[in-house]
């Protein structure tokens, strides 16, 4: 690894850790599934439109805008997502992932997987990446 990448990576690192500890939410565990494919161009409850190739996600109750970290602990792959809308009441699973992040993190054709979700930062909800 170049020095550069080092500290590149080293600054990623640092600026995650400081956010977190500025953050007033707590890693979570839980089941992660992703959206079907019939949401697909359907407006969100951010007003977005779902768009599977987006790093995206639904969540119960984080605020929308959020930026969160998801990992997946068994395979340790890890994808950042921004919640722009909310998973359905009374669901088995407490953050939907769009299909590029649900492949991200080894999810996609599964079905349903535990993962951790720790929230980094929160943010006025714009266009996501």
């Amino acid at each position: 690894m170049t020095l550069l990448k080092e500290l590149s990576a080293a600054s990623v690192t640092n600026l995650e850790e400081l956010v977190k500890k500025s953050s007033s939410f707590e890693s979570v565990e839980g089941f992660a599934s992703y959206y079907a494919r019939r949401f697909e161009g359907r407006r969100t409850t951010s007003g977005l439109r779902y768009n599977p190739e987006k790093m995206t996600a639904a969540h119960q109750s984080l605020p929308l805008g959020t930026v969160v970290r998801v990992v997946n602990p068994t395979s340790k792959q890890e994808v950042h997502v921004t919640i722009t809308d909310r998973c359905a009441p009374k669901s088995f699973h407490f953050i939907d992932l769009s299909r590029a992040a649900a492949k991200k993190i080894g999810l996609w054709g599964k079905g349903k997987i535990k993962v951790v979700i720790i929230p980094l930062l929160e943010d006025n909800l714009e266009e996501p990446a």
